[in-house]
This record gives structure tokens, C-alpha cells and sequence, in this order.
């Protein structure tokens, strides 16, 4: 019994340096983490700029509201204001002319002729959508605006109105787009008020190539 007591009191700095020993190794750890970063997640990855997105409607949308915005107006042969009714190129000149400050031609043909052919894809709301409604390319106009639909004045004894372009008579009849207005909403064409001259009264006549016969096939 005296041996046993004599040999644990002799070790007690021993045993201390024990139990100090994870405490050390812990401690010198930690300070060895914080004396360095921790390496980034993105470390070596080099930065790309995003893509640019390019909407072929952007600088066009304000022509497309618009048109809509004239839905209902009569229909009158050489009208070209809302007071005074439109036919379609008349309804096309004062929209485009409002919108974008682009001055178009009169006459649908002549219209035909600015800006730039589109194919079908690429037909956005603000475009031009032409037809051939009397046997003569380009003889009728409208203005795109989305889902296969165009706004335009169609016949004597109606109204500026929404049209579905899948329909048999307009899908058959389908001439082509151009866009006359630059996605910046910068003019194509020069940009000139549409002259003030007012349209005089036309004389009864037959029925002209502008107002083509459209309201006996247009529901087909």
C-alpha cells in the first residue's frame, strides 16, 4: 500500500502534459485556418458578360397599340383620321405616321416598296402584312399585332377591325411583310408629317382597286 501511493504522486506533471496534449494540437488548428482564407468557389472561373437578347417587336409594340386602338372606326374610301374614317391605307399611314413618326406613302403599292421584306417567321407586332385582294400583288395592308392577327380596314359599310390571318381567304391571299419602322424605332423611311392637304370628296364611281370586295369573303 505505501509503494502504490508513492508511484501515482510522483506523476502528476505526467499526467497533466496528458491531458494538455489535445488542447495543443487543437489549439494550433485553429490558428494555422485562420492565418490563410478559405478558397473561393468560383477560384479560376473566368467571368463571361451575359448574351445580349435581341426582340425583334422591341420599338414596334407602340405602332401594334395603336391600331388597336382604332378598332371600330367606319370605314370610308380616302379616309385617313379617325373623324373622317379610313380605308386601309389611309388607316396604316396615320398609325404608322402617330407611333413612329415614319411618313409613308398614299398607296398600298407604294408601300409595298419600303422598308425591308420579312419572311413569315419573322413577322412581329408593328410589321406590315400585305394581300392580293383584287388579282394585283400588294393591294391590301394591315398591321401585324401578334398571334397570327392584323388590324385593318377593310370594306365599304365597315369598321377598322381585328382580323385572324389563318383564315382560308386571308392565309390564300397572303403576299408578304415589310418592316418599315427599326426595331430602335428609328424611321426606315424619312420621317416627315403627313401633309396637312385634305383628301377631297371622291365622286360616286365604281368600286376602286383600294376598296376591294373583302366583306362578302372575310368570314369564309
Amino acid at each position: 500500500m505505501p509503494l502504490r501511493r508513492t508511484r501515482l504522486s510522483s506523476n502528476p506533471l505526467r499526467l497533466l502534459a496528458r491531458a494538455q496534449l489535445p488542447l495543443l494540437c487543437a489549439t494550433a488548428l485553429l490558428l494555422a485556418a485562420c492565418a490563410s482564407s478559405p478558397p473561393s468557389r468560383h477560384a479560376g472561373l473566368p467571368r463571361t458578360p451575359g448574351k445580349l437578347m435581341v426582340d425583334p417587336s422591341a420599338g414596334l409594340e407602340e405602332v401594334s397599340i395603336q391600331a388597336m386602338s382604332l378598332v371600330g372606326t367606319p370605314y370610308r374610301y380616302g379616309g385617313n383620321t379617325p373623324d373622317s374614317g379610313f380605308d386601309c391605307s389611309g388607316l396604316v399611314r396615320y398609325v404608322v405616321s402617330r407611333a413612329a413618326n415614319v411618313n409613308l406613302p398614299r398607296t398600298t403599292e407604294a408601300m409595298g416598296t419600303r422598308g425591308s421584306s420579312l419572311d413569315r417567321s419573322e413577322v412581329a407586332s408593328g410589321d406590315l402584312v400585305f394581300f392580293n385582294t383584287t388579282g394585283r400583288a400588294n393591294s391590301h395592308v394591315g398591321i401585324y399585332v401578334g398571334q397570327n392577327r392584323f388590324v385593318h380596314a377593310p370594306s365599304s359599310g365597315g369598321t377598322v377591325r381585328l382580323e385572324d390571318m389563318g383564315k382560308p381567304y386571308w392565309a390564300s391571299r397572303y403576299n408578304g411583310a415589310r418592316r418599315v419602322v427599326a426595331a430602335t424605332n428609328q424611321p426606315l423611311a424619312p420621317a416627315q408629317p403627313p401633309a396637312a392637304t385634305p383628301v377631297p370628296e371622291p365622286a360616286p364611281a365604281p368600286v376602286p382597286v383600294d376598296d376591294d370586295p373583302i366583306a362578302a369573303f372575310a368570314n369564309q
